[in-house]
Formats: structure tokens, C-alpha cells, sequence
């Protein structure tokens, strides 16, 4: 076989690979990426790495991986568009966090954020209380939108930070 078809296939197979394993382990978007995350995805990067280009350590080897990497992603993405079936099997649907006034602790849990996250966000925003806002959504980009009930209908959109005792990653 020819050795760049070989690293072509390769990628292909881990780039899959780790859109499955993103997916089952439970992240929906990268902004939820915690230190430990982040970590974790830098050293299977380099864990694969080998699985992606054998022996082939040259620099079309690695260049040739990375245009791989940069095909699928888009045919990926293309897909997506086209396939509701495939986007929906990837990406989670948005999720009401809070809905005229009351908080869905269910759906906090489910998603892994604390309700002083929520709270944070809200301040963030310039809402005080639950009681305030008419809808609380968290995106399928990760972040989290906030639609006060104020007869100003103020729409404030908050991008999830990490807790400082978690790591220093800010958006």
C-alpha cells in the first residue's frame, strides 16, 4: 500500500475515533474542557500520533496526516448539515436551564454545571434572582444564554467560564 494512502486512512480512522469517544465520554462542546480535558486530549494526541503516521516520521508524513485531519473535518461538517440523523447522533439538542423562573436541577446535573455557575452567568448578565429570568438556555456551542422577563427583555448571552479552582482556562 502506498504509505501516504496508509497515513491518510490512519487519520481518518482516529479522527473518527475520537468524535465517537467525545461523544460517549460526554462532552458536548470544547468550552466545557476542563484542565484535566485539556490535558487528557494533548496526551492522546500525542498517543495517536504513531497510530496516525507510523513510522513515518518525515515532514510530508506529518503534513500529509494534517491534511487528512483538515479533510475529514470538513466533509464532517458537511454531513452534519446534510444529515439530520448523523447531527443529532454528534451534537445534543440545547438544554432549558431555567423556564420562567424555575430552575431545571435535572438538567444542571445532566449537563455538569452547578447552579453557582448559573448564578455566576447570571450576575454576569445583571440578573439577580431565578425569579428574573423567562429563559436560560445552555447552547450546543457551550455557552449559556439569558433571556431576562424584565419589561426591557434584556437577552444576554454568557460564554462558559472555568472556575479558577479548576483551571485557568477563560473564554
Amino acid at each position: 500500500m502506498n504509505p501516504y494512502l496508509d497515513i491518510i486512512i490512519r487519520s481518518v480512522s482516529v479522527y473518527l475515533f475520537m468524535i465517537v469517544a467525545l461523544r460517549i465520554f460526554g462532552k458536548k462542546e470544547l468550552s466545557q474542557l476542563n484542565t484535566a480535558d485539556v490535558i487528557l486530549i494533548l496526551l492522546i494526541s500525542n498517543a495517536v500520533q504513531n497510530a496516525m503516521v507510523g513510522n513515518n516520521t518525515s515532514l510530508l508524513g506529518g503534513v500529509v496526516a494534517a491534511f487528512a485531519l483538515f479533510v475529514i473535518n470538513i466533509i464532517f461538517k458537511k454531513v452534519m448539515l446534510k444529515s439530520k440523523f448523523i447531527k443529532n447522533l454528534v451534537q445534543d439538542k440545547p438544554e432549558i436551564l431555567i423556564h420562567n423562573g424555575k430552575v431545571d436541577f435535572n438538567a444542571l446535573a445532566k449537563i455538569g454545571i452547578t447552579s453557582d455557575e448559573l448564578q455566576e452567568a447570571m450576575r454576569e448578565h445583571g440578573v439577580e434572582h431565578y425569579k428574573e429570568v423567562k429563559l436560560s438556555m445552555f447552547e450546543i456551542d457551550g455557552s449559556i444564554s439569558i433571556i431576562s422577563g424584565d419589561k426591557n427583555l434584556k437577552q444576554t448571552h454568557h460564554k462558559r467560564k472555568i472556575h479558577k479552582t479548576l483551571g485557568t482556562i477563560n473564554n
